[in-house]
Order: structure tokens, then C-alpha cells, then sequence
């Protein structure tokens, strides 16, 4: 069972970056395929982005395309959700979460991180 603890969420102004990591525990990276998603109040919990087990392939929804890029390092157990050009709309609470590889399901989710960005 790998577990999952999402960093690096906050405050930043409308049009700034910031970059969330997830660091797993428990086993290794390389047998999932890793995804970001995010929740808003009173909102339902939406992908974001997801990468495959060796980081050579990715997909973006298409509210976050052209400005967030995923990334792995599973030599350091690692995923990275680098958001640039940040909206409103993208406040949120930020989960990361793994899928075995084959799955279709993601079954390991962390404990996510707020981001908010303002106005």
C-alpha cells in the first residue's frame, strides 16, 4: 500500500505559479500511474492531470492545459504539479493519488493542499 502526503499549496495572486509535490511512502512510484485532482467548495472532486508509470506520456484537463505540467522522479518517490499563469477558478484543494498500472481506478489518495488564488 503506498500512502501519499501532498506539500507546497498556499496563497498566491491571480497570474502567479506555484508547484505542489507528492511524496509517496510505503512502496514505489513506478508501479502507478499518478494523477493530480482538485476539489472547490461545494464542488465535485475533478481531474487535473495524470501521468503514466515511466512519466513518458501526460494528460491535461482542458481547464488547466497550456499552464500546469505534471512531472515524476521515482528514483525520489516523487510527482509534481507545476501550475503557471494561476486563475481564480483554479482555488482549490489539491489530491494526489495512484492507480496500479492496468487499473482503472485510482485507489491511494493523500490528504490534499488548499491552494487559493486571489483576485
Amino acid at each position: 500500500q503506498v500512502q501519499l502526503v501532498e506539500s507546497g499549496g498556499g496563497l498566491v495572486q491571480a497570474g502567479g505559479s506555484l508547484r505542489l509535490s507528492c511524496a509517496a511512502s510505503g512502496r514505489t512510484l513506478s508501479s502507478y500511474i499518478m494523477g493530480w485532482f482538485r476539489q472547490a467548495p461545494g464542488k465535485e472532486r475533478d481531474f487535473v492531470a495524470h501521468i503514466s508509470w515511466n512519466g513518458d506520456s501526460t494528460y491535461y484537463a482542458d481547464s488547466v492545459k497550456g499552464r500546469f505540467t505534471i512531472s515524476r522522479d521515482n528514483a525520489k518517490n516523487t510527482v509534481d504539479l507545476k501550475m503557471n499563469s494561476l486563475k481564480p477558478e483554479d482555488t482549490a484543494v489539491y489530491y494526489c493519488a495512484a492507480r496500479v498500472v492496468g487499473s482503472s481506478r485510482y485507489t491511494n489518495w493523500g490528504q490534499g493542499t488548499q491552494v487559493t488564488v486571489s483576485s
